[in-house]
């Protein structure tokens, strides 16, 4: 199968993907991969249903028992018509959770709390997550060690010289170029990777790629490098991410649903993407690091770890904002996951705060537009909390 990539889930021309489907009612959804080229229609029927796609294979993140309550708390009033903004945006779930209570949560586009809905890029900051919990049992020992400790494939690259930190913060120095335009990108390219036996895809080509900076000097937005995260993790525990993730945190903090978790062409989860949940269980895993990472009694992660995750480990050129442990960070202390087309978790401490969005962007991204909308939003929901405390 084609690979499907965290920030773009698309194939290159070059690769050579087909035509979109069909957006009769009867033949929805896409029958590629090919993401950035899927009608509107296509899109809204397979984000919520991204396991039934043609070629995509899954692992399920298992949920247990127990369910983490989410009570109804007073509506809150953030001074817009939040019907049409979600309709400006695409909307297909909002929800904000304050001080653990539901203020508000609406869906739209078909889309209900008993649905899933794809994470694209969101899934990365589950992926740098279970690096925490995997230190914390003993299976990767040190941040400072070096990659190739635990992909012992990577012996001989550019990797050589870059520590698991360095691939948490995407300050590797190693080359890549993630333009989605570009056929000849790293991105492009990678889709047209052939498998080789007893090897995973990843590795197999990030393997080839020169070295650009020393590491630790530069950060670059490197999806595939998210993939590697993943990879480490499961050489490191023995366990796929979806096992893992439902051992630590999908059962014992007690999401509601099972989730599932795309595969790549060797059989690996997608670990820069691609993870499908539901709204609400986005928002609990926002619950779960406002929490300090406790689940089920226990700390999962070690006790240093949320405060670097989630602070600014390396600059960005915006001002005011930073890249963490795969965690978009803010100066005034807020962070978030996103993912391409509205998806989103933003969570901001100091008002116990989480809003989850799920979405379908007219564009994959949009910086100026919607993406700037967003941003307003999220700071509305924070001078509204800040106006009930007054």
């Amino acid at each position: 199968m084609r690979r499907f990539w965290a920030a773009g889930l698309l194939c290159a021309a070059a690769a050579g993907c087909g035509a979109p489907a069909s957006t009769h009612a009867n033949d929805i959804l896409p029958k590629d991969l090919n993401v950035l080229f899927w009608t509107q229609d296509q899109r809204d029927a397979a984000f919520r249903t991204m396991e039934t796609v043609p070629k995509v294979v899954v692992n399920t993140v298992e949920a247990g028992d127990a369910v983490y309550p989410l009570p109804q708390g007073k509506p809150l009033d953030v001074g817009s018509d939040i019907d049409a903004y979600m309709a400006k945006q695409r909307n297909a779930g909002l929800i904000i959770v304050q001080d653990g209570k539901i203020r508000l949560e609406k869906y739209a586009l078909g889309y209900g709390a008993a649905g899933r809905w794809t994470s694209f890029s969101v899934a990365k900051s589950f992926t740098s997550t279970l690096v925490g919990a995997a230190v914390k049992d003993g299976y990767i020992k040190s941040l400072d060690d070096k990659v190739t400790v635990y992909i012992p494939g990577l012996k001989g690259s550019a990797y050589d010289d870059v520590s698991v930190r360095q691939l948490l913060t995407m300050t590797s120095g190693v080359k890549w170029n993630e333009d989605y335009t570009d056929p000849k990108s790293d991105v492009a390219q990678f889709n047209m990777q052939k498998p080789v036996a007893g090897e995973d895809i990843t590795v197999s080509y990030m393997k080839t790629l020169p070295r650009e900076a020393p590491a630790g000097s530069k950060w670059v937005y490197k999806t595939g490098e998210t993939n590697l995260i993943g990879v480490l993790v499961s050489s490191a525990t023995g366990k796929t991410l979806s096992a893992y993730l439902s051992e630590k945190i999908w059962k014992p903090f007690g999401m509601e649903q099972d989730a599932v978790w795309m595969l790549g062409a060797t059989g690996h989860e997608i670990s820069g993407c691609c993870m499908s949940a539901s709204l609400k269980d986005y928002a609990r895993f926002g619950q779960f690091i406002l929490n300090g990472g406790v689940a089920g009694g226990e700390k999962i992660l070690p006790d240093d770890w949320l405060a670097s995750a989630t602070t600014k480990q390396a600059g960005i050129d915006i001002p005011g904002r930073g890249y963490g442990y795969q965690w978009w960070t803010n100066d005034d202390g807020s962070f978030a996951a996103q993912g391409i087309f509205g998806q989103g978790i933003f969570i901001d401490p100091k008002r116990q705060l989480v809003i989850a969005s799920n979405g379908n962007w007219p564009t994959a991204t949009d910086p100026e537009g919607v993406g700037a909308a967003r941003e307003a939003f999220y700071k509305s929901v924070q001078a509204a909390v800040d106006r009930e405390a007054e």
